[in-house]
């Protein structure tokens, strides 16, 4: 087991890595270069046993290795994260796969996670563009409290970004808007709207995820998702 300095966790991530893992991670589209090669599931199951520790977090983050970053996302402290940690860590993101861990695992549950929608949906860069919409999507699934104002204004975003045809970028617009058009009647039916204009767009990647969105979400699985709440 690694001890809660950061070398020491660094030392233990580079023995539990493979190379069989590595290659798995090149396959989707993950960074290999600077990667020890370790499962998540190993990671979750070492930031259960380290728990919340923002100073660690922060250093490992600094280590630049994929692992640990991931690992520093899930053992930070929300309560602690500012919004200059936040854009920072933005700016470094290099892949989709910490991207959505990040926003899943840490940044939604801070109090600034719906501050960063606005500034992280004008970024330029690829992955922090994706930020803003994989943290929608989060939000979506986690904020029980938000009110339906705050995701139709999440929608806005949506259809503003869906003519980026960058691939992480359309993905994670699509999967927040399915994810919006889940939450609650009111807010499929304002989904169902955006997902037929982005349906009629001249803009090919508009068009994808207006179609692809509206097929989950007039589809019968939802309708009794939905009418079960």
């Amino acid at each position: 087991m690694a001890g809660d300095e950061p070398k020491e966790v660094l030392a233990w991530l580079k023995r539990r890595g493979t190379k069989a893992e590595r290659d798995g991670m090149a396959r989707f589209a993950l960074p290999s270069d600077k990667a020890f090669g370790v499962s998540v599931g190993t990671l979750k199951q070492e930031a259960k046993r380290i728990g919340r520790n923002h100073e660690l977090a922060l250093s490992l983050w600094k280590s630049g290795w994929h692992e640990a970053r991931i690992l520093a996302t899930m053992i930070d402290d929300p309560a602690r994260v500012t919004v200059a940690q936040m854009d920072r860590w933005c700016g470094d993101f290099d892949n989709w796969g910490i991207v959505d861990t990040a926003c899943f695992h840490l940044f939604d549950r801070t109090p600034h996670a719906w501050g960063r929608l606005v500034p992280w949906s004008k970024k330029r860069d690829e992955f922090g563009k994706r930020a803003a919409f994989a943290l929608l999507w989060s939000l979506s699934a986690h904020d029980k409290r938000a009110t339906d104002a705050a995701f139709v204004k999440g929608l806005a975003l949506i259809e503003r970004a869906a003519g980026d045809d960058r691939n992480f970028v359309k993905k994670a617009v699509n999967m927040a808007l399915r994810a919006v058009g889940k939450r609650n009647p009111v807010l499929n039916a304002a989904a169902v709207a955006t997902s037929r204009r982005l349906a009629a767009s001249d803009q090919p990647s508009a068009r994808w995820i207006g179609k692809d969105a509206l097929r989950e979400l007039t589809g019968p699985s939802v309708a009794r998702r939905l009418a079960a709440k």
